[in-house]
């Protein structure tokens, strides 16, 4: 954001209304507590009023963060899990660069413990931002791997938070809405970078999600990339993307009549299938969405082998320990986990 000059339009902008700014630019990576930390302290040390967070989801997030930490005391992991934020912090507006989290809209964020290498949800209403700016025009710069992981994360939010056990009619047709957006336009908007028409069409897509999730829950594939991301630091999108068809695959049965809504969304001819057969059908055309962007197995992040193994305990049980999984409607085991982990590798 610094490098290709949106930083300084935005705070040029700022100072033409007069608006004082102290600029904190150093989360370059998924959000850490560590950034979380000395963004307060920045935030506080300045007497600042609000923040204004520019980028994907991690400035989005880690702007979350701080505006807890700045009315809220002690550390960040003392509030992992939903409903342990007492008090409203300063107003946050969100400016997302990427059409994939949907954060600007959501009372979610995530945040990585590295001492214990744990990605830790906090949720609590008191972190939906104020004011959501969605402009397509700034994602146009997003190179091709972002866009497919980001498109992909997007697409993870909408059908997951669809076939939860949460779900809930409103945020269905968001849903919905966003599948068939992200079927029609992400691979325009990875093929070629300046299709604005597909550019604007993946961040309303995203915003959907967004709105919708917020609304419902997501699911296993969640639940199993926190872990994923966490331990080999991969960024929050290609973690959803890399389990997202192994993880329907298992999810299937246990709501099989909601897949099959899915698979028509992704314009799968279901006519003459079993409910069973169309939600294969759907999960096909999932699969190849992620092929033809180019979407690698968890092998293909260069992750090794032997540590990857080593790690499935731990992952199982933090994907577990993190509630996401339960609101699936097939409730997998510690054990079922594991499988799926060894089989997206």
């Amino acid at each position: 954001m610094t490098d290709i000059g949106y930083v300084d339009r935005l705070v040029n902008n700022l100072k033409k209304q007069h608006v004082e700014i102290s600029l904190f630019n150093e989360v370059d990576t998924e959000p850490i507590d560590q950034y979380v930390e000395k963004g307060t302290h920045i935030f506080n040390e300045n007497h600042c009023d609000f923040l204004v967070a520019l980028g994907g989801g991690s400035p989005i997030d880690t702007a979350k963060a701080i505006s807890l930490m700045a009315s809220n005391p002690g550390e960040v992991q003392n509030y992992m899990g939903f409903g342990k934020v007492k008090q409203e912090g300063p107003p946050i507006v969100a400016i997302p660069t990427t059409a994939g989290t949907g954060s600007e809209v959501t009372q979610f964020t995530i945040i990585t413990d590295t001492k214990n290498n744990v990605k830790m949800l906090i949720g609590s209403e008191y972190l939906i931002p104020q004011i959501a700016i969605d402009d397509p025009a700034l994602t146009l710069s997003v190179p091709q791997n972002i866009t497919a992981a980001t498109g992909i994360n997007a697409l993870t939010h909408s059908i997951e938070d669809y076939i939860s056990r949460r779900h809930q009619p409103l945020a269905d047709i968001f849903d919905l809405s966003s599948i068939r957006r992200i079927t029609k336009y992400l691979r325009r908007a990875w093929a070629n970078g300046d299709d604005e028409e597909a550019r604007s069409e993946m961040m309303l897509a995203a915003l959907e999600a967004g709105i919708a999730f917020n609304n419902s829950s997501v699911t296993i594939v969640h639940g199993m990339s926190r872990p994923l991301g966490a331990l080999f630091h991969v960024s929050h999108g290609i973690s959803n993307a890399v389990l997202l068809p192994t993880c329907l695959e298992y999810a299937i049965m246990g709501i099989p009549e909601r897949f099959v809504m899915v698979a028509e969304a992704m314009g799968a001819n279901t006519i003459g299938l079993s409910p069973l057969e169309s939600a294969k059908e759907g999960v096909k055309l999932i699969k190849q969405l992620c092929v033809d962007v180019e979407i690698p197995n968890i092998f293909g992040l260069g992750i090794d082998k032997n540590d990857f193994m080593q790690s499935l305990d731990k992952m199982a049980s933090d994907a577990l320990a993190n509630g996401s999984p339960n609101n699936t409607a097939r409730k997998p085991s510690k054990e079922e986990i594991i499988k799926i982990y060894e089989k997206s590798f």
